[in-house]
């Protein structure tokens, strides 16, 4: 009975880091690959933080961002409708 026991926070500490993958759950692939939209529109300092241009900069990546997650989205959703209508061709 006392292994049983001893094994326990081993096999928890084993699967620690396969549950770490569910901390990072709302952040999107996309908003990561877009980079930092920060410093994007700063365009290396040409243009200052709060002024016309870098707010319609920051409103055009939130739209781009927002049109890509849509698009990844309506994929998943057709991908997952097909394989249930046609489950003997996957």
């Amino acid at each position: 009975m006392r292994s049983i026991s001893a094994r326990a926070p081993l096999a928890l500490l084993l699967a620690l880091p396969l549950l770490a993958g569910c901390l990072e759950r709302g952040r999107s692939p996309i908003a990561e690959s877009m980079g930092d939209d920060d410093q994007y529109c700063q365009a290396g300092g040409k243009v200052a933080v709060g002024s016309p241009d870098y707010v319609a900069c920051r409103k055009d990546r939130d739209v781009q961002r927002q049109n890509a997650e849509a698009r990844t989205d309506r994929r998943q959703r057709d991908l997952g409708e097909y394989m249930m209508n046609n489950p003997d061709r996957h």
